[in-house]
């Protein structure tokens, strides 16, 4: 490892090279980062990465989980519950059943046990990819909501499928009731196991006498503690950090102060930012470790992978579309979230959106290299290799097609009809409104006393009063603007200029005037 540490710090370099040139060309930087990964593999001289799927595992995957279940609203998770869980387990389920029997007919030597392992492995689609290809372009709420949720619990039926393949395997036999019966532990076991963990983390920063940087440390302990618990337990892990991440996430204004807030986001993003570079990086590095242990012909694995890849695009589509067929129907039976026909453009963009990631190829890469009696394990080599290939295509064909899609597409969002900045202006007034209406009822006879209280009313007033919000010209933001400018390099220079003036002082003034310019970028 140490050793090696300076191609480590090369390659962070790389990441947030290639992730400004993906901004820069609008393309989702999981692609350029897997590619990039893939091309320096066949570099001579670059140090072999091996990938420990118990780092994956552990290290990324619960603060990675943990992030997203932040990142969610609870609100339209539960609005649209039914779809989500039917994507993340019926769906998964009906894919790795669909693998499974094409991988029996048509890979020699494939059993159907076989199968339903590589179906487990490459059925989850990856969360972070479609994430990032779907902050360059907008889509409705309703459907980015359902890949979210979709994405927080589909690793954790997979993996659910791919341990009971895996016993299968090993054991040349599978029995239902103990599985179903484990199947139900893990689902329920985990989501309580998270859930119990999330109280007692809130308990802590409630009781304890922390501060920001204490709660900081603490967010980031949670989701492995909560991880680690659920697994050494036999519960799934994954669905301990989602469920322990959304309680957290729901109430944290209830027991987080707000610099702790602000702390949290800003350590937890870039954090997140890291890690996605690095498991992408390292999926395309790892490419000669999985490439050196194959023994079929090279043409005929990349053939399998391809036709594995083919059929799971066919089968998520098919699913989105008998999605929407069985909601049609038990609408007239069952209270919907949408009673709305969406037509054949939703369901199809929903299909294209089964771009697998870092989890798949950590599970590959975890089947052991010997069954129990200490023969080789059949066909792990093979497995590996589709699952790469898997990854790939779906990450390049369906990573760089899906923005052309969606702006081809031009589905419109049925749920909100105003724009954004519509929305926004009524919220900062309302809240104009209540913060005068509050100091004319309570504070009033302190008025005198407090002139800044007096000017925060004015201001308040003024903005009540306005018919328009002048931030929204640009021209008036370009105006703005160049005055912070202006304001930021006088600090610098003045600081640099006098010696004996505190630089904290004006540390905070120079992060005053960021705070000032974030708030008009947002405007």
């Amino acid at each position: 490892m140490l050793e090696n540490l300076t191609f480590y710090l090369i390659l962070v370099i790389i990441i947030v090279l290639l992730v400004m040139l993906a901004k820069k060309i609008r393309v989702a930087y999981p692609v350029l980062l897997v590619v990039a990964g893939l091309g320096i593999s066949f570099i001579p001289g670059t140090p072999t990465i091996h990938i420990e799927p118990e780092l994956i595992f552990f290290i990324f995957l619960p603060p990675l989980l943990y992030e997203a279940a932040w990142a969610a609203s609870w609100k339209e998770l539960w609005r649209w519950r039914r779809i989500v869980v039917s994507f993340a387990f019926v769906v998964v389920f009906f894919t790795s059943l669909v693998v499974a029997f094409v991988a029996n007919h048509f890979i020699p030597g494939f059993s159907l046990a076989l199968g339903f392992l590589l179906g487990g492995i490459v059925s989850p689609p990856d969360a972070v990819s479609a994430g990032a290809i779907l902050k360059f372009v907008k889509i409705p709420k309703r459907y980015s909501s359902i890949l979210e949720g979709e994405s927080l619990l589909n690793d954790a039926s997979s993996l659910i499928i791919f341990r009971f393949a895996m016993i299968a395997v090993a054991t040349g036999q599978f029995i239902w009731q103990e599985a179903a019966l484990s199947f139900v532990w893990m689902c329920i076991g985990g989501a309580g196991i998270g859930i119990l963990l999330g109280i007692f983390f809130m308990k802590m920063h409630r009781l304890l006498p922390t501060d920001a940087n204490i709660d900081v440390v603490l967010t980031l302990v949670a989701p492995f503690f909560m991880y680690l618990v659920a697994e050494e337990l036999h519960a799934s892990g994954v669905l301990a950090v989602v469920s322990g991440g959304l309680l957290l996430s729901n109430r944290s204004h209830s027991f987080l102060a707000t610099s702790s807030r602000l702390g949290t986001l800003n350590v937890w993003s870039s954090l997140v930012f890291l890690l996605n570079g690095i498991v992408f990086m390292m999926i395309g590095l790892d490419l000669p470790q999985i490439v050196s242990g194959l023994e079929t012909d090279l043409s005929t694995a990349f053939g399998y992978g391809v036709l594995i890849t083919v059929i799971l695009m066919l089968t998520r589509i098919v699913a989105a579309y008998g999605a929407v067929f069985i909601t049609m129907i038990m609408r007239n039976f069952i209270t919907v979230a949408d009673r709305q026909n969406p037509g054949w453009k939703a369901p199809a963009l929903i299909g294209w959106t089964g771009m697998r990631g870092v989890v798949s190829l950590a599970a590959a890469l975890s089947i052991p290299l010997t069954l129990q009696d200490g023969t080789p394990f059949p066909h792990r080599n093979l497995i590996l290799f589709i699952t790469f290939v898997v990854i790939l295509l779906t990450l390049v064909v369906q990573g760089l097609t899906l923005p052309f899609l969606i702006k081809k597409f031009k589905i419109q969002d049925p749920d909100f009809t105003r724009s954004e900045k519509e929305i926004d202006y009524e919220i900062r007034n309302e809240l104009a409104k209540i913060g005068v209406k509050r100091i004319r009822d309570t504070h009033f006879d302190k008025l005198e006393k407090f002139p800044a209280l007096q000017d925060q009313l004015q201001t308040w007033e003024n903005r009540v009063n306005s018919s328009e919000v002048i931030l929204n010209f640009p021209e008036y933001r370009e105006i703005y603007l160049d005055i912070i400018n202006q304001q930021r390099e006088w600090l610098i220079s003045k600081n640099r200029e006098e010696l004996l003036l505190d630089e904290e002082i004006v540390r905070k003034h120079l992060k005053m005037l960021d705070l000032q310019e974030e708030k008009l970028a947002m405007q």
